[in-house]
């Protein structure tokens, strides 16, 4: 294609442009993902170039593409080689850090340029052209915007070159045809007043990496070789950490073990504005799930928990009734994060049941609890959130129309709205008056799915207790499960600037 000895990068570049402009050079810079290069770009370029000597180009490393979990739709690679092929681009680089910061103050351009978008601060989701001003201005430079015609990478590839399967294609322009990414947006900033309280066990995810060697040349055992291991704060930890995302007061209750609490750990993992209470259960540590992985593929190959996973003590369970009565009243959202390693004994149920001004519930079956742990042992919920291997487990029912299961399930637990997530089908979502809505799966990348049901629930908590509608809820958590698999493990929580970006960049 050409131009590749144009392709620099930061460091090089940094030395190349400093050069420049001892010879009195005006150097202009651009930022941005350029997904799909078109016209306007090409205007863009041309009148910035118009405004110096030599115009350098970096682009967004693909990790750092906020525009949805398809996004970006052509790797940095081949991005960055279009760039250098155009006549116009003196030099191009790819950017390492999620925000152009850092290479501004690296390259420091007499002129940063911006297209005619961004002259309205206000309408920047990310708030980053802000902080772009400031470091170009630090380094001696000015910003400057671009004037001439404006067009939309993300709405030409939804229209004319889709990422997604024809179904999901067809569900989107539907969507569309109804729905703002305005309106959407609105109804998610509208989630920051919520008071939240996260009741559940506290999960530590552990995950070990190996190298597979092969089999022991004496027994019939996989031998692997060890090489790193990263923690990271699951179970309701891991659920008060997305909601802090989207919501300014988020409370967590739960247990850490008397033994190996890893209560520094823990306490370090949260967000500032979760405010985590924690009860000491006595013979138990806190609860690991660790998981050996064979690195190459990412695959998990065993899972040990370490845990005691009897039900509190009868102190235990008074202590953490005695929380919960005095706190249930502030709170406009409960979620019960269930994970049945013995938090919810029944006296907790019970206050939680009783007392919980909106109570939205989640029983996560797993290795430990399967066939012992259903929605069942809630005689009440606002809202469940379960997958549908666990509806069906609660109904002990294989084969039925789920949608039968899910109205059965409202009418005996008196439960107006039900979600049932169907991992790579989508969401299935029940609303008593409104009857059923389907979403399919919005997810293009798997990097690990565990974790991704919490997300869901999470988030989806509040915006049923705000009364989002229930089209709209299900396209949401869509989102949200489509962001969360990207995600390994709960390494990271669900990010808020990323799901506005997301939905604005779906429904150009």
């Amino acid at each position: 294609m050409g131009g590749e000895h144009k392709i620099q990068n930061l460091d090089d570049l940094a030395g190349i442009v400093a050069s420049l402009r001892a010879q009195g050079k005006k150097v202009v810079h651009c930022h941005g993902v350029f997904d799909l290069i078109h016209v306007g770009h090409i205007r863009h370029f041309e009148e910035a170039k118009r405004m110096g000597d030599v115009l350098v180009v970096t682009l967004t490393q693909d990790e750092y593409v906020n525009k949805g979990p398809h996004r970006p739709a052509f790797p940095q690679s081949l991005r960055a080689e279009v760039l250098a092929a155009l006549g116009i681009v003196d030099y191009v680089a790819i950017n390492r850090w999620p925000t152009a910061v850092e290479t501004i103050k690296r390259l420091r351009p007499n002129i940063y340029a911006k297209g005619p978008d961004y002259k309205d601060a206000a309408k920047d989701l990310s708030e980053g052209i802000k902080l772009e001003e400031e470091a170009v201005k630090s380094a001696g430079g000015e910003l400057r915007f671009t004037e001439d015609i404006s067009f939309s990478s993300s709405q030409l590839l939804n229209r004319h070159v889709p990422l997604f399967p024809p179904e999901v294609s067809a569900y989107l322009d539907d969507f569309r045809r109804r729905h703002s990414a305005g309106e959407i947006i609105q109804y998610l900033d509208s989630l920051r007043t919520a008071k939240v309280l996260v009741v559940g066990e506290a999960i530590l995810d552990e995950y070990v990496y190996c190298a597979a060697l092969g089999k022991s040349a004496k027994e019939p055992i996989l031998a692997m070789q060890y090489l790193s291991r990263e923690r990271h704060a699951g179970g309701s930890l891991a659920i008060a950490n997305h909601l802090a995302g989207v919501c300014d007061h988020v409370k967590l209750v739960a247990f850490l073990g008397a033994t190996e609490s890893h209560e520094q750990f823990v306490r370090q993992s949260l967000k500032p504005n979760v405010k985590p209470t924690f009860i000491s259960k006595a013979d138990s540590p806190t609860i690991v799930k660790r998981r050996y992985v064979e690195q190459y593929s990412v695959s998990k190959v065993l899972e040990i928990y370490e845990m005691n996973d009897a039900l509190l003590n009868e102190n235990e369970s008074d202590e953490i009734c005695g929380v919960l009565e005095a706190c249930l009243p502030r709170y406009d959202v409960v979620i019960a994060a269930d994970f049945g390693h013995g938090l919810m004994s029944p006296p907790v149920v019970d206050v939680l049941v009783n007392r919980a001004r909106f109570l939205s519930v989640n029983t996560q079956i797993n290795a430990a609890n399967v066939g012992f742990h259903t929605i069942s042992k809630y005689n009440r919920a606002d809202y469940i959130c379960v997958h549908e291997g666990e509806i069906r487990l609660d109904h002990r029912d294989r084969h039925a129309d789920v949608k039968a299961l899910v109205a059965a399930l409202s009418r005996r637990l008196s439960c107006k709205t039900i979600m049932v997530t169907q991992g790579k089908r989508g969401t299935l979502l029940y609303r008593e008056g409104e009857g059923f809505y389907e979403s399919p799966s919005l997810a293009i990348r798997v990097v690990d799915r565990l974790g991704a049901g919490d997300a869901v629930l999470a988030l989806s908590s509040v915006c049923v207790a705000q009364g989002m509608p229930g089209d709209i809820l299900n396209f949401v958590a869509n989102v949200v499960g489509a962001q969360a698999v990207t995600i390994l493990g709960n390494s990271t929580s669900i990010d808020r600037v990323a799901i506005l970006k997301t939905v604005e960049s779906l429904l150009k």
